[in-house]
């Protein structure tokens, strides 16, 4: 952006901003996000701009009010804000801009009003009178003069020849500017235009004779038979098909009798009852004893994780086992303490839950009480406060109306004092006079004393610079020495608190490499160890998984040394003549359950007097007594041998105790 564009830009924000309704640092935040899209030196231009004129409003008001009145009836007021930026470039960012840049602003703007507004603001007698008078009664007289009037009073010179070249381009604004030169431009001959030609008449198209063709036969656009003779076929299919199918739904196959004759059904009962012979559910099979000793049993190898997790497995167990024995000790086993004690910490519980309820409650009713003292508090204080309020409302009128009173005297005399002033006009003006004739006589003064002062600095100035380049300039006739001299011991002498010398460093670096050889050996040292432990842990838990997997061995060889006996003393038992006699009255107990079943079904096949409902629910009551009778009768006969059994092995028990291996 130019110039003109960032102080238009900056005006326009002045004219948006409201002092007050508007905080300025939030507004010029929020300025800041809206100008995002232009570059950063454009953007700080305006925001510090803006700033300026926002912070130093009083005193930039003060030099567009006096400028106002002196010229303001040729100015608009829509160009004050414009003024206002121009003022505070020119008062606080002069020597940071500089001229340059100062006279490019300046002439990037309306000539003729920024001559007049210059003009106005750095003549002499403007700055030393009205605006130095009105600036001191805001800030003190010393400041005013020190930071401002002196500054501005340096650049008048300056300014003069700023002035001049605005007024040589107003010079040449006023001047008639020469017409540009109209060229030639040539014209088309104006020419009798033709008439138009007539059309041609158009040719006759000769009519030719109609062909003679055959009529279009009717068929053409008649509907087919043949989609209709289709459909009737199959509608008389579809119905034959429907009557075959109901006919053989309602009629039996006529293919084979689906009743057995009697000697038939007297042949599969025979077959029947044979088979049943010769089924045995009692008997035990069994295909041997494993062999006791496994031979060419390859070892297993295990990992450290299986180890490991083996180990823990029997440590848990063999804890279990000691918790276990240690409960048996102390009497936790027994039913009746465990009961007392879990019934008295449920009562326990429920006391407690039932406290903590009724705590719960009481606190929820002191909760409310609270809030409801809570509420009558706030509502005293706000009636209070209300009538405190109505007080100093009364109070505040009060003081108003003896303002007021005191306000219309004060104007009273006012009146009175400039009507007494109107008489005595003529002798005020005489004493005005001189006073502004005193006044200009020591401005001049004093303005006189400032320019030979200011004359004096910069010629300091001047030679202190010149004595400064004179000296730069011996330094650089002064040859160099190329050859530099490094000591090992001697630091680089920057002033710094971490600065050592080239021997120090590499002593501290070999320290540093010793240090961390030392701290990589006990690293090492203390992996071996840690590595050697593991091992001693790990051939510790496989001597401890050797011993269980011998003392489990041994107790399956007893275990099935125990079950082989078992099995010899039931053999044994099943051979005794009891136990055989049994066996044989419970088979033919099943036949001739079996033979009964038979006759039964015989019977209920040849009945055909009674109902067919009433029929089946007496068989289906008489199968029921029946197995239950014949039910009865086998759990008798089991009791019977399974006493049998008991009185057989308790003789012979005192005689196979000496074979038991333990």
């Amino acid at each position: 952006m130019n110039y003109k564009e960032l102080l238009n830009e900056v005006t326009r924000l002045l004219d948006e901003f409201q002092e007050d309704k508007q905080c300025i640092d939030s507004f010029t935040e929020d300025t800041a996000r809206d100008l995002k899209n232009l570059s950063a030196s454009d953007q700080k231009f305006i925001i510090d701009t803006l700033y300026g004129c926002i912070m130093h409003k009083k005193l930039l008001d003060v030099v567009v009010n006096i400028f106002y009145n002196h010229h303001g009836k040729k100015l608009f007021r829509v160009d004050r804000n414009l003024f206002i930026v121009v003022c505070y470039l020119a008062t606080f960012c002069l020597d940071d801009l500089g001229l340059e840049h100062f006279s490019r602003i300046i002439k990037s703007l309306d000539i003729s009003k920024m001559h007049k507004f210059l003009s106005f603001f750095f003549n002499i007698s403007n700055l030393t009178t009205h605006i130095q008078r009105e600036w001191s009664h805001i800030y003190d007289a010393a400041v005013v003069d020190n930071n401002w009037i002196t500054p501005l009073l340096r650049w008048c010179n300056e300014m003069e020849v700023l002035l001049d070249q605005l007024a040589q381009k107003m010079g040449r604004g006023n001047l008639p500017k020469k017409s540009p030169r109209k060229n030639t431009k040539p014209r088309e001959f104006d020419l009798t235009q033709p008439k138009a030609r007539p059309l041609p008449a158009p040719e006759v198209i000769p009519q030719q004779d109609k062909p003679k063709t055959k009529p279009v036969p009717t068929t053409t656009h008649r509907t087919p038979k043949e989609p209709e003779i289709l459909d009737d076929m199959k509608q008389r299919n579809r119905q034959k098909a429907l009557q075959i199918l109901n006919e053989a739904n309602s009629q039996q196959f006529r293919c084979a009798n689906p009743q057995k004759s009697e000697k038939t059904q007297n042949v599969i009962s025979q077959i029947l009852q044979s088979h049943d012979a010769g089924l045995q559910f009692d008997n035990l099979y069994t295909s041997g004893s494993p062999a006791t000793q496994k031979i060419n049993s390859l070892p297993v190898r295990l990992n450290t994780t299986a180890i490991l997790r083996e180990g823990a497995l029997y440590n848990r167990q063999l804890e279990e086992e000691l918790q276990r024995l240690e409960r048996l000790s102390q009497g936790a086993s027994e039913p009746s303490t465990f009961l007392q004690w879990q019934k008295e910490m449920k009562e326990k519980d429920l006391q407690e839950e039932l406290a903590e309820l009724e705590r719960r409650r009481l606190e929820g009713r002191i909760s409310h009480e609270e809030a409801v003292l809570a509420r009558e508090r706030v509502l005293e204080r706000n009636h209070h406060k209300a009538q405190q309020t109505k007080e100093e409302t009364a109070e505040l009128m009060r003081k108003y109306a003896e303002k007021r009173l005191r306000e219309e005297k004060e104007m009273r005399e006012l009146v009175q004092q400039v009507a007494d002033g109107h008489k005595n006009s003529k002798a005020a003006k005489a004493k005005l006079q001189e006073i502004k004739q005193r006044i200009v006589k020591e401005v001049s003064e004093h303005s006189r004393e400032l320019l030979s002062q200011a004359l004096e600095e910069a010629q300091a100035e001047l030679s202190r610079k010149m004595e400064l380049i004179r000296q730069i300039r011996a330094f650089e006739s002064v040859p160099l020495v190329r050859q530099k001299f490094v000591n090992d011991t001697e630091t680089g002498g920057h002033d710094l608190l971490c600065e050592m010398s080239l021997a120090e460093l590499r002593e501290r670096l070999a320290r540093l490499r010793e240090f961390e050889q030392c701290e990589l050996e006990d690293r090492r040292q203390r992996i071996f160890q840690e590595k050697q432990l593991k091992e001693q842990l790990l051939l510790e838990q496989l001597d401890n998984i050797s011993l269980r997997r011998t003392l489990a061995e041994q107790a399956a060889l007893r275990s099935q040394e125990e079950k082989r006996m078992r099995n010899e003393l039931r053999e044994a038992v099943s051979k005794d003549e009891r136990v055989l006699t049994l066996q044989k009255t419970l088979e033919q107990k099943r036949q001739e359950r079996q033979k009964r079943k038979t006759e039964k079904n015989s019977m209920k096949r040849n009945e055909q007097v009674l109902p067919l409902t009433l029929k089946s629910t007496l068989n289906k009551k008489q199968q029921v007594l029946e197995e239950q009778h014949w039910q009865e009768l086998e759990r008798n006969l089991e009791q019977q041998i399974y006493g049998t059994v008991q009185q057989s092995s308790k003789k012979n028990g005192a005689g196979q105790n000496h074979r038991r291996v333990y």
